[in-house]
Parts: structure tokens; C-alpha cells; sequence
């Protein structure tokens, strides 16, 4: 699924953009370790800024922190319900997890704000995949017609693609 998109959420003024740039360079050059050092120290300062509650999320996400990334995801929706961006890394989390429903909740809801949010679209559209194989997945095997066993192999081939922005 697609997600962290840093620079999304670069709407901060002139005046605040210095650590968001730096935090944005040691994630691109991979080292969120450095990013979230960054964001804490900013958000000493300002600790309700969202491009670096984001940017913070993002780090925790690189850094494995997954429940924590996840409480800043849902901070961002709660404070800041504009933003598309919050909503469709916290369904990556979600649905990494196995949370399909409450994934698929989230991205709706990024499409509301953000009818046009590629990333979110493409991210339900996968959501909505891995519903129907779990769905099809269900009915038992002497019951599948050829035309249903073609669907789901169809899909979980989609799925497990070694591109596929799950397996990555």
C-alpha cells in the first residue's frame, strides 16, 4: 500500500519549514532516526504543528515504532480532520495489521477530504481486494465454481506480486 508521503504535508510557512526540510532529507536519505530527533526537538516548540506531528508519524513508521506511528496517525485525523494525508498512513498501519474494516473506514474518509488523493484510491482499491479473498476464501472448496476459483487465484496472485506495494 502507498503511504508516508512527506511532502504532502508541506504547508508549513518559511518560518517553520528549516527542521520539516532537514527531517524530510535524513528520512529520503534513510535515517528516521535523525528525522524523528528532528521533529521531537521542533515539536518541543510547537506541539500541535501537523506537518511534523506527520513527519514524526512517518519516522516512527520507518523506525518500526508501528503503535506509536499509529497514535500519531490518529492524533492528525482527530486535530486536523482536513488532511487526507493522516488518514491514509494510519490505514497502511491498519491494514498491515490485518485490520481491513477499520482500513478501509480510513481511507474513506481520506477520499471524503481528498476525493482526488491517488495514494488513498489506489490504497482502498487494495482494501477492497484483500476483502474479496478473504470473503471468497470462506466458501468451501466444493462449493467454488471455476469461474469463483479464477477470481481468487487472480487476486491473491495480485496480492503476493513481488511489486505489489504490500510485499514491500
Amino acid at each position: 500500500m502507498r503511504a508516508f508521503v512527506v511532502s504532502l504535508l508541506v504547508c508549513a510557512s518559511q518560518a517553520v519549514a528549516g527542521p520539516l526540510e532537514e527531517a524530510q532529507q535524513a528520512l529520503r536519505a534513510a535515517e528516521p532516526k535523525a528525522a524523528l530527533a528532528l521533529m521531537d526537538n521542533a515539536l518541543q516548540a510547537q506541539p500541535n504543528h501537523a506537518p511534523w506531528l506527520f513527519t514524526r508519524g512517518v519516522a516512527l513508521s520507518e523506525l518500526g515504532r508501528l503503535d506509536e506511528a499509529m497514535q500519531v496517525f490518529t492524533r492528525l485525523t482527530q486535530e486536523h480532520p482536513q488532511l487526507a494525508e493522516p488518514y491514509n498512513n494510519l490505514a497502511v498501519l491498519m491494514a498491515n495489521r490485518g485490520l481491513l474494516h477499520p482500513a478501509r473506514e480510513a481511507l474513506e474518509l481520506a477520499l471524503r477530504v481528498n476525493p482526488s488523493h491517488v495514494d488513498a484510491r489506489a490504497n482502498l482499491g487494495d482494501i477492497y481486494l484483500r476483502l474479496a479473498i478473504a470473503s471468497w476464501s470462506e466458501i468451501p472448496l466444493a462449493q467454488r465454481d471455476g469461474s469463483l476459483v479464477r477470481k481468487l487465484r487472480l487476486a491473491r496472485d495480485l496480492i503476493q506480486a513481488p511489486t505489489h506495494p504490500l510485499n514491500q
